[in-house]
């Protein structure tokens, strides 16, 4: 298994010899290398199994880092900068030719963010290169809140993670750009649509697409349990599978359900805090997962504030069943 620490020397050690290093951020653990060297860039998508036509996120520490890397900041894009950064906020702009096509997918805009975790901000301050940085997950499957979560996954693949703690917003983060003179949600995530357009006006929220994904995370299966997992009325779909003697598990936004183990349900949150459940939602589908289940039912969350970026990721994971 990889070595867990907090050391930001070592871990910017690594990084230098292009190795890869887990990462902590506010919203999920990333598997990050020199996004500078392509060698680097293509071990992340080996080490996560992870198809080159999807983009990955380059990580800076700070605001005034963007220009080294980027053609444009378009104004409204920059105001969200400046007020959601460091923040689960991407941003997707005209890349400049020092970024690797490997980063982009040869796509002509990269995304980039500065994450909100110390550690991570000092390791990116001790650097003179950016970060890529998905998911410290193999491809597809549920992302990492917790660098136990990581190690169980990839420990064996990679030599350090730097262990921050579990991530404190759990949903990845909101991917916004421009097109035209319009500004586009390509992902939702870990900061709501409200908090957007009280910086920039109504924006447009585009679905995501199967493949050839225009930002990172996109594609339609993601997120995924190993487990069927199914979506729908609770009170509709235990009764079919109780009559039908299949060992079912059960993930709900706030109400535990009599006569089922504990270790098989979850129940996100019980105040009804949307911002608790997407804290909440990975560990749970993980911990379902790895329960003697043979299948997870799973219901949506209120289509309000952050339950529409739980319900994409729900969706998603429900995608392949």
């Amino acid at each position: 298994m990889a070595q867990k620490g907090q050391d930001i020397r070592l871990a910017a050690n690594f990084l230098k010899e292009g190795k890869l290093v887990a990462i902590p951020t506010e919203t999920v653990y990333g598997l990050a290398g020199n996004a500078l060297n392509p060698a680097a860039v293509a071990s992340i998508f080996e080490t996560k199994n992870r198809p080159s036509f999807d983009p990955l996120i380059i990580h800076v520490s700070g605001i005034g880092l963007v220009e080294k890397y980027t053609e444009d900041f378009p104004k409204p894009l920059q105001k969200l900068a400046e007020k959601f950064w460091p923040g689960p906020l991407t941003l997707l702009l005209p890349r400049k030719n020092n970024i690797p096509d490997l980063v982009t997918s040869g796509l002509d805009r990269v995304a980039v963010r500065v994450p909100d975790h110390e550690l991570t901000l000092a390791l990116l301050a001790s650097l003179d290169f950016p970060l890529a940085a998905p998911s410290a997950n193999p491809f597809g499957y549920i992302s990492p809140t917790t660098a136990e979560h990581v190690d169980a996954q990839l420990g064996g693949k990679i030599p350090y993670i730097l262990d921050g703690g579990p991530c404190k917003v759990g949903l990845e983060s909101t991917i916004v750009g421009m097109e035209g003179e319009e500004v586009i949600i390509y992902r939702l995530g870990g900061l709501e649509i409200s908090e957007i357009e009280s910086i920039v006006g109504k924006v447009k929220i585009k679905d995501h697409s199967s493949s050839n994904p225009q930002a990172p995370g996109l594609l339609e299966s993601h997120y995924a349990p190993r487990k069927p997992f199914i979506l729908g009325d609770l009170n509709e779909m235990i009764p079919g599978f109780q009559t039908r003697k299949v060992d079912f598990a059960v993930l709900s936004f706030t109400r535990q359900i009599e006569g089922i183990s504990g270790e098989r349900q979850f129940f996100l949150s019980k105040n009804s805090d949307l911002k608790e459940a997407a804290a909440n939602l990975f560990a749970a589908m993980r911990h379902l997962d790895e329960s003697d289940a043979e299948v997870i039912l799973a219901e949506l969350m209120p289509e309000v504030g952050l339950g529409r970026a739980i319900n994409d990721r729900l969706k998603r994971a429900a995608a392949k069943v």
